[in-house]
């Protein structure tokens, strides 16, 4: 954008007002932009300015990550809660909001990825200068590692997702052939033995398949060597047992699982910290934060109004 005149100091509504002009890009049919996120400014040429404001110029540019989703599939969003009784105040990227939650500042500048292993799919969304710089949706998922179980045990699913979260491992190396595992039969006939060891087999074939498609997102970007805190896994399938061992295994990179205590007061129980409960947790902080910054725009335009009147 074009500032007013030449030597104009930048300001927060400078900066609002190009960012907004993104939603104006024409995008593909079906199509809707869900964030703008900023990952850089240029002032009169002069680029790798990550805060322009009280920056002199008479030329602004910025580079931006847009990400975007299926319109059918926001209305549908939107149409649920609406049913359920409430509104719709924004929507908000899921690992944007579970790394809300158990991701931390100091880690989001060091260099940070977050993967949050849910049930519709596997979300990844990779920090670095405190900026997000790339995200990415797996279409695989604990759901998926639940069919897996069925089929390759031929039981139900209830039987398999029972199985999964009561006696699921990631390795096969640490699970023992002789532990047998018994699942009651159909109508008097016979339980059905499932040994650890098949069972580890399965979920750590389906869980390095994961892993393979999140080392893939952050070598393509560039960002292997650049993640200092390392891997955050979160979302129900970070509770699996020894997915932290697998994790690193495969991608060479540090990893831990992310808990959302330091955003939880009281009398934390184990269901609380629970990491599939970092996007709930993740959605409530960015609201938050995002009635914060409509305060402090509203603020900020009603303090330049007065200036200019004064003026």
């Amino acid at each position: 954008i074009m500032l007013e005149t030449r030597g104009h100091i930048i300001k927060e509504t400078d900066v609002h007002k190009l960012i907004n002009d993104q939603h104006n890009l024409v995008l593909n049919a079906g199509e809707k932009i869900i964030h703008v996120i900023p990952q850089s400014y240029i002032v009169d040429g002069e680029g790798g300015i990550n805060n322009p404001v009280g920056v002199p110029g008479s030329c602004l540019e910025g580079n931006f990550n847009i990400i975007t989703g299926n319109i059918s599939n926001i209305e549908n969003i939107y149409r649920s809660v609406e049913l359920a009784g409430y509104k719709v105040r924004n929507l908000i990227l899921e690992p944007i909001a579970s790394a809300e939650a158990v991701v931390d500042e100091t880690e989001k500048e060091a260099g940070v990825c977050l993967v949050d292993i849910g049930g519709g799919t596997t979300d990844l969304a990779i920090f670095h200068d405190k900026i997000l710089r790339h995200t990415a949706a797996i279409p695989l998922d604990g759901n998926v590692i639940t069919e897996d179980i069925k089929e390759g045990c031929s039981i139900i699913k209830t039987q398999a997702e029972a199985l999964k979260c009561r006696f699921g491992s990631c390795l096969s190396a640490s699970a023992r052939e002789d532990e047998i595992i018994a699942i009651p039969g159909f109508r008097g006939r016979e339980p059905r033995e499932i040994s650890m060891k098949t069972l580890a087999g399965i979920i750590q074939a389906r869980m390095q398949m994961i892993m393979e498609q999140v080392l893939f997102e952050i070598k393509s970007k560039g960002y292997e060597r650049k993640l200092i805190a390392g891997i955050v896994l979160s979302g129900g399938g970070a509770k699996m047992k020894d997915i932290v061992q697998l994790s690193e295994f495969i991608s060479g990179i540090d990893s831990r699982i992310g808990t959302p205590n330091d955003h939880l007061g009281g009398e934390i129980t184990e269901e609380m910290s629970h990491p599939m409960h970092a996007t709930g947790i993740g959605l409530l902080l960015e609201g938050l934060k995002q009635i914060e910054k409509e305060d402090k725009i509203f603020n900020v335009r009603m303090a330049e109004k007065l200036d200019d009147e004064v003026e």
